[in-house]
């Protein structure tokens, strides 16, 4: 089968690799329609390099079941799913009181895994996630990331009422906006560099959006306005995750959704709000909860099927895989700025 291999930083390839067959009993093979790219990716392909050189990328997905082994039970062949990436190991003391997302192995598809930037991949039958009819490919391959977001999101006091800010809208900035309406937040702020972002941030639902490079605007934002009872950091920014601190009211609290790849260093001035204002700062990783995959997932699938989740205006980009080489070095070499990307393998077949 055809597929993109991550072999060393920078070295992206699409090529020939091994389809994955059954081996467990409770395996799964699904043919992929739709993946996205994750921010995790490209900072990988860019930054970090690969935890095993040539192996198969990709876990943001969805698709069609081609075979199942002999004890699963409920998932058929031709059967429309999402794939929850992430896998546990059951053993450890985070696994045992159900907190999944903590385990001491943690890993997902395309790590130590193969994964699913390729025309099939594998998971076990309870990563396996069966979609309505009326949600669309490319919707459910951005499912993961949503319940990355809900998972953050279920760990704060956000109710009907609350104000929150969300720094940085890439596509999980944007997912944070449009789950701060469905959990109904009275005011969004959207803040970040990019006017087209801020735009659409506007359009899925904040009803305040800044541009943080306007000097004015920076000036209110962090030293005169009188804070929100939610700040969401999803740029990932060693900047903005320290400037976070600046955006609640006294008591508020801080979800971090983005992953700094870099040291963070925060000034005085932010650092203060923390221990004056009394915040609270919360840390959210991957997206599980028990009983697995979680209910992050089930409530992503439920309001994407009733249309209350618009996940299509994110997406920027529809490409091949074999596009693929050049879409990473585009957008971490070139610095392209883009939206949510989603690759079809079916157009390498």
């Amino acid at each position: 089968m055809k597929a993109l291999c991550l072999y060393d930083k920078q070295d992206l390839r699409f090529e020939d690799a091994k389809a994955p067959a059954l081996e467990h009993d409770d395996d799964v093979i699904i043919k992929v329609k739709a993946v996205g790219v994750c921010g995790s990716d490209l900072s990988r392909y860019a930054k970090l390099g690969p935890y095993i050189p040539g192996v198969v990328f990709g876990h943001e997905f969805a698709g069609v079941v081609v075979k199942t082994g002999a004890a699963v039970t409920g998932i058929t062949t031709g059967d429309r799913v999402a794939g929850c990436p992430a896998l546990y190991c059951g053993k450890c003391i985070s696994c045992q009181k159900g907190a999944y997302s903590q385990c001491e192995s943690l890993t997902v598809l395309g790590a130590k895994h193969p994964g699913a930037y390729a025309e099939y991949t594998k998971l076990p039958a309870e990563n396996v996630i069966k979609l309505p009819d009326s949600v669309d490919f490319d919707s459910a391959a951005m499912i993961e990331p949503s319940a990355v977001v809900l998972h953050g999101l279920y760990k704060t006091a956000i109710q009907p009422g609350s104000t929150v800010a969300v720094i940085g809208c890439g596509s999980i900035g944007l997912l944070a906006v449009q789950w701060a309406k469905l959990f109904g937040a009275k005011m969004i702020v959207a803040i970040d560099i990019d006017d087209s972002k801020l735009e659409l941030a506007q359009a899925l639902g904040a009803d305040m959006i800044i541009n943080s490079q306007n000097v004015v605007a920076h000036e209110y934002l962090f030293t005169h306005s009188n804070g929100v009872d939610l700040a969401v950091e999803a740029a990932g920014s060693p900047i903005t995750s320290a400037q976070v601190f600046a955006l609640c009211k006294k008591g508020g609290q801080v979800l971090y959704l983005g992953i700094p790849y870099g040291n963070v260093s925060i000034e005085r001035f932010y650092f203060e709000k923390v221990v004056r204002n009394e915040l609270e700062i919360i840390g959210s990783w991957n997206a599980l909860s028990a009983p697995f995959p979680g209910k992050e997932w089930h409530t992503t699938v439920h309001h994407l099927a009733n249309g209350s989740l618009n996940i299509l205006p994110i997406i920027s980009h529809r490409l091949s895989l074999k596009q693929g080489p050049w879409l990473f070095n585009e957008i971490t070499q070139n610095k392209q700025s883009m939206g949510k990307v989603i690759f079809y393998p079916e157009l390498d077949s």
